[in-house]
């Protein structure tokens, strides 16, 4: 955050800009996340795991569900960005 928050501004209109930042913030999360599954749970896979979290969201609470949701989520980036500055 330290390298990419002064980027951001509070305008309606976003910045191209902003996008190869939120990309690699996807990417990062996303492999973090795998990462600490893979190394609790034996023989995780993260596609089967996505595949069946989207086949079975209304068994998920809510709760969690919207938090997955949120990590790809670029209003809910831009404004983690915001409060950060």
């Amino acid at each position: 955050m330290d390298k990419h928050y002064m980027e951001f501004d509070d305008s309606e209109e976003n910045k191209l800009s902003y996008t190869p930042i939120f990309n690699d913030y996807v990417d990062l999360l996303e492999r973090h996340l795998e990462q600490q599954l893979v190394e609790r749970i034996p023989g995780f896979n993260m596609a089967t795991f996505t595949h069946m979290l989207t086949q079975h969201k209304e068994e998920v609470p809510a709760d969690i569900f919207d938090m997955f949701l949120s990590f790809t989520d670029f209003m809910a980036f831009k404004e983690m960005f915001l409060d950060y500055r």
